[in-house]
């Protein structure tokens, strides 16, 4: 089934394949479920892969924006997923956005209840940064970060009747830019994004293929999610039972290292397995490793050969 039903009517893409073991993945913000082939289609034999596409990406693009914040309307549409398969357990992979969908379902549903081992990828159980928890979004930058969010949300709050960065008038395309330029240069090792970016600045037909999502409406709406998110999950993460495997980026500017090694050492049966030469994408800088303990992890839910 290529489409599942919505509490709210909407038809949420969900990729499917392969039989066996019902594994479902949890994707990180942007990407798209076919994005996960290289790692999973392999092991299609052994395991039946379920993996959603959230609202605004790949076959949910067209989806309407709920009134509820992107975290909790991720996780109302997992729990209506769950609903309609047939699985009383399963084990989940979630990455980034995907893993704090995964922690709001363990914190308010009892989601971990229905979790038969996990693989957690790069993120933070408490986006907010302060004194006490100097590991959220960005670590000690992220009040840098944060104003960096209010001036793109500033930007679109005036522009809700737009839908693409081509309808801005010149000031705000700009201004959407340069912030948008400016939270790349605050996470980026390379140069050549901050590049490409510059590039666009000055080539208005170069800008729309510059933000990871075409639809402002969309934007604001993730955006928005990441400004004003005060959870805190690092309760209910650390009380999961089921087995746990964390993947780390040591190089993560995102969310520090140390922060999440915090939290895996903090459960009862939890493996962290660190990826050296990664950022917050392991998966894109350590192809290989990350294929690898990927395949790892899955072979430990099966004891498959």
């Amino acid at each position: 089934m290529p489409h599942y039903r919505m509490s709210d009517g909407e038809n949420l893409f969900v990729r499917e394949y392969g039989t066996g073991t019902p594994v479902l993945v949890l994707s990180g913000l942007g990407m798209q479920s076919w994005q996960w082939h290289p790692f999973l289609y392999r092991f299609r034999k052994n395991f039946q892969f379920i993996i959603p596409d959230w609202r605004g990406f790949g076959g949910s693009s067209q989806c309407k924006i709920p009134e509820l914040d992107a975290i909790s309307s991720h996780w109302q549409d997992i729990q209506s997923l769950l609903q309609q398969l047939p699985h009383d357990k399963l084990s989940v992979i979630a990455y980034s956005m995907g893993a704090t969908t995964a922690m709001h379902g363990m914190q308010y549903a009892q989601f971990s209840d229905r979790i038969e081992r996990y693989l957690h990828i790069d993120q933070t159980p408490k986006i907010r940064s302060n004194a006490e928890w100097p590991y959220g979004l960005f670590g000690k930058r992220n009040p840098e970060f944060n104003l960096i969010l209010s001036n793109i949300s500033e930007v679109l709050s005036r522009n809700t009747d737009k839908k693409s960065i081509k309808e801005l008038n010149r000031n705000d395309r700009e201004q959407l830019l340069q912030s948008w330029l400016n939270f790349i240069d605050l996470q980026a090792s390379s140069k050549s994004a901050p590049f490409l970016i510059k590039q666009a600045l000055k080539r208005p037909m170069l800008q729309s293929y510059v933000l990871p999502i075409q639809r402002l409406d969309y934007l604001a709406w993730y955006i928005n999610n990441y400004l004003h998110h005060q959870q805190d999950y690092r309760a209910a993460i650390t009380e999961l039972k089921a087995p746990a495997t964390f993947f780390i980026g040591e190089q993560s500017k995102l969310y520090p290292s140390a922060g999440q090694k915090i939290v895996a050492n903090s459960l009862d049966d939890a493996t962290a397995v660190i990826f050296k030469k990664s950022g917050h994408t392991p998966l894109l800088s350590e192809p290989f490793k990350f294929g690898a303990e990927i395949g790892r992890f899955l072979r430990n839910i099966d004891k498959i050969p």
